[in-house]
């Protein structure tokens, strides 16, 4: 039922930039809690950014702080996580969370982000 098709992932340099989207469908995502997590090889999933079902909490990782920004556009159903000043160790795959007020979670495939030289 709830789906999350997530994109905007790539290959970008050192102090470079990309904002990744997740695409909701089957469920109205201002209804929800969205979040972003990220995962990189050999290492556990982490919690990026977050943000509350009514958009006016966000949290976010000490790692990302000052850097990243999580968004939503209610009009498209999409959740959105602009990546600035991007270095090596963002390199992971990303991933988009919904949770809804039943705490039944719903989670995108997940975008490859790759930050090098």
């Amino acid at each position: 039922q709830v789906q999350l098709v997530e994109s905007g992932g790539g290959l970008v340099q050192p102090g470079g930039f990309l904002r990744l989207s997740c695409v909701g469908s089957g469920f109205t995502l201002s209804r929800y809690a969205m979040s972003w997590y990220r995962q990189c090889p050999g290492k556990e999933r982490e919690l990026v950014a977050s943000m509350s079902s009514t958009g006016r909490t966000t949290t976010y990782a000490n790692s990302v702080k000052g850097r990243f920004t999580i968004s939503t556009d209610n009009a498209k159903n999409t959740v959105y996580l602009q990546m600035n000043s991007l270095k090596p160790e963002d390199t992971a795959v990303y991933y988009c969370k919904a949770k809804g007020v039943d705490g039944l979670e719903s989670w995108g495939q997940g975008t490859q982000v790759t930050v090098s030289s």
